[in-house]
């Protein structure tokens, strides 16, 4: 068993991730921990869940963790009913919520001087993000999903036959899209490969409308930490994110 006590609860964290277990529980068993028990009103909120097999995928996704680990992403994505769907509350965190603390970040960022690589990104997503139609496209209902709410890919273990998940903190109802673009650009992913998930997105079906919706969000999240990453340079990760910013950078170059 597990038990996991919740050092924030402000978003209701506890309360998302025990829906999110009850839920696979009874749409996609064996995908997730089950659930055991919960107590919710205890400070702090305590969550029990049995323990998964496997470890963390890591580095370059080979082959069979990217077959597996696109068929967990879909098994997740179309597991839970329509209608049962609709009365899970949204996730932690809507595309516009970032679009709009992507700005301000932007308005706030200095331009390294000694990286010239990386105030190009900036300034050419600067345009990008500040583009008058872009909440309104962002704004708009995408295929609706239950989303992890958190793309690291430490969350998704494997166990050398299948891939399955951990950590729904932030989780709720979204759209295919932006829980695809969630992984594809989490910073797990491009710390450790310069390959990314492309091999994995191939094996998601989506209709045109959910392809321009996934470039676009993943040019917003692609910003984002290419805005975090500059943030931590700044402060007490200054090695380890100095050299990132290169990679970070030429990803958010790329997809613009």
């Amino acid at each position: 068993m597990v038990v996991k006590r919740y050092r924030s609860w402000e978003l209701g964290e506890p309360e998302r991730e025990w829906r999110a277990l009850e839920l696979l529980d009874a749409h996609a068993p064996g995908l997730a921990p089950s659930p055991v028990r919960a107590d919710l009103e205890a400070v702090p909120p305590t969550v029990v869940m049995s323990r998964l097999d496997g470890g963390p995928l890591e580095g370059a996704v080979g082959v069979e963790p990217g077959r597996a680990l696109a068929e967990a992403i879909v098994r997740l994505q179309e597991a839970i009913p329509r209608r049962v769907l609709l009365d899970v509350p949204p996730r932690a965190g809507h595309p516009v919520d970032l679009l709009r603390r992507v700005r301000g970040l932007c308005s706030r960022v200095r331009c390294p001087e000694d990286d010239p690589l990386s105030a190009e990104a900036i300034t050419s997503a600067a345009t990008w993000v500040d583009g008058s139609d872009l909440e309104d496209v962002l704004a708009r209902p995408g295929t609706p999903v239950l989303g992890s709410g958190d793309g690291n890919l430490a969350n998704y273990l494997w166990d050398g036959t299948r891939v399955r998940l951990v950590d729904f903190e932030y989780s709720g109802r979204s759209d295919r899209a932006y829980e695809l673009a969630e992984v594809a650009e989490h910073i797990s992913v491009w710390e450790q490969s310069t390959t990314g998930l492309e091999p994995v997105l191939d094996r998601v079906e989506l209709t045109p409308d959910e392809a321009v919706r996934l470039r676009d969000c993943r040019r917003l999240l692609a910003l984002f930490w290419l805005l975090r990453v500059l943030s931590r340079r700044d402060h007490r990760h200054g090695r380890s994110a100095a050299a990132a910013l290169p990679g970070q950078a030429t990803r958010l170059l790329e997809l613009l």
